[in-house]
């Protein structure tokens, strides 16, 4: 079965342009502000679908953040692969959108470094984990990880000045077993 987001290499000449490391840097400090996330998780075949109202916050984090050297060690990577880094910390709270439930709580570390995108916790882990990353253009990210038998495959689009997008994709085995789309609107 094929991958649902392909890996292929941009071909946009702007791309060909900049290093990977400038172009994640200038969407993570695209991003940072607050976001109102309303998403939908839909469990595959004919599973129950989740719906979520959440708040998330992002801060970028620049090259020599405290955050980014404590996400490199996690990652065991070198003092100068850690001072190398850029990111964001996320921080978020979800709700049920039908019983307005508090569901979730919590935060999480991006740093981004050639095409690797490391986290301080996976969405199913609290374990750290990475990524490969790629971006089709400056306003779109492309994420694939895997870990504990499972596939995460990620598209965050921006639209304009005021939305994004999101689209996961979750495998097992090679099926795929939940979709979870998000429409997000900027606040601050």
């Amino acid at each position: 079965m094929t991958s649902p987001l392909h890996f292929a290499q941009p071909t946009n000449n702007r791309l060909e342009n900049q290093t990977n490391n400038d172009l994640i840097r200038e969407f993570f400090q695209f991003t940072e502000g607050q976001w109102r996330s309303e998403r939908r998780y839909y469990t595959l075949p004919s599973g129950p679908t989740q719906e979520l109202v959440s708040l998330v916050t992002v801060e970028f984090l620049a090259p020599g953040h405290p955050e980014l050297f404590k996400l490199g060690a996690l990652h065991q990577l070198s003092p100068a692969e850690s001072e190398a880094l850029c990111g964001s910390k996320v921080w978020w709270v979800s709700r049920d959108a039908v019983t307005d439930r508090k569901k979730s709580k919590g935060s999480t570390v991006f740093g981004a470094l050639g095409d690797i995108l490391y986290r301080d916790r996976g969405f199913a882990t609290p374990k750290p984990v990475t990524a490969k990353f790629y971006l089709p253009n400056a306003q779109t990210l492309c994420l694939r990880t895997e870990y504990n038998g499972s596939v995460f495959e990620e598209e965050i689009k921006h639209i304009g000045q005021q939305y994004r997008t999101r689209q996961s994709i979750i495998s097992r085995a090679g099926e795929q077993v939940m979709i979870g789309q998000y429409l997000e609107k900027r606040i601050q």
